[in-house]
């Protein structure tokens, strides 16, 4: 299995096609990953799901998210690669797609509709979306190549999703006898998309009190505000993964719904932006 010395992680708006999304052109340059988090706009659902909803479980359109996921796809690779997009559970189920075979794709397709919160991809030429409407996307790129996109509520925060990915792709790199586990993990670039911040993410006291015994003081805003980008920080680094290959947009969902969809801001009726990544060549 090759490693590459991955480039330093960063995060820049980008145009492509009708879609605006965030991107590390570097990375697509040097690997051919093209990792995305999308905006609300671009798209051709309706209000109250305008415009680029890519969420199929809230009442728009299917005909609308069909066109959206659609565009998403022949933006940002090729219109002919296969989407695998999951049902969403706030649990910690990861989905590897390791082949584009057609049955194993229609086979990784089928266990994510069961029900999953991440999905890894180890080969080329498929795409990953999951949606997100305040929780934190999260797409981990390892030193191999592969990728994992995850869906981080609280509740992903707290069950540690994203580090049972990274873990889980730096034990498919040691089975390959490629990288053990600590170099991988220090060698892997995290991005995180936007996502409700702390200003705006009032709990209850007893889930700061929590975060705050779990994951440290930085991840409680007051006693009843938690900041979900520093407990994930703090889980990433306490595993290895350097500070300075995470990538933070640090954009917050409820303050800026010009450009995302926000299930408090918008009192639950809303759409779903995404976070999309393929391989497109080895």
């Amino acid at each position: 299995m090759t490693t590459l010395a991955l480039p330093a992680p960063s995060l820049a708006e980008g145009r492509f096609a009708s879609l605006t999304v965030f991107t590390d052109e570097a990375l697509f340059d040097q690997t051919g990953i093209r990792i995305a988090f999308t905006t609300r706009n671009g798209g051709v659902s309706t209000q109250p799901y305008a415009s680029l909803n890519l969420g199929d479980h809230v009442n728009d359109d299917s005909d609308c998210v069909a066109e959206n996921r659609r565009r998403v796809v022949s933006a940002l690779a090729e219109a002919k690669y296969p989407l695998v997009v999951p049902h969403q559970v706030h649990k910690d189920t990861i989905v590897e797609i390791a082949s584009n075979a057609p049955e194993a794709v229609a086979q990784a397709q089928e266990e994510a509709q069961r029900g999953a919160d991440a999905l890894m991809l180890t080969t080329t030429k498929v795409a990953a979306l999951l949606c997100y409407a305040d929780c934190v996307p999260v797409i981990l790129v390892g030193p191999d190549c592969q990728v994992a996109v995850v869906h981080a509520g609280w509740r992903g925060v707290d069950n540690g999703i994203c580090v049972k990915a990274a873990k889980q792709m730096a034990a498919q790199s040691r089975a390959a006898s490629a990288l053990d586990e600590g170099t991988y993990l220090a060698s892997m670039n995290a991005y995180l998309g936007p996502y409700i911040h702390e200003e705006c993410f009032e709990t209850s006291e007893d889930l700061a009190c929590q975060f705050e015994q779990k994951f440290g003081p930085t991840c409680r805003f007051d006693n009843r505000h938690v900041n979900l980008g520093n407990a994930l920080r703090s889980q990433l680094t306490h595993e290895g993964i350097s500070l300075d290959r995470i990538a933070d947009l640090d954009m917050c969902t409820v303050c800026n719904t010009d450009l995302f969809f926000s299930y408090r801001a918008e009192q639950g009726v809303t759409g779903r932006h995404g976070a999309f990544a393929i391989r497109t060549s080895y």
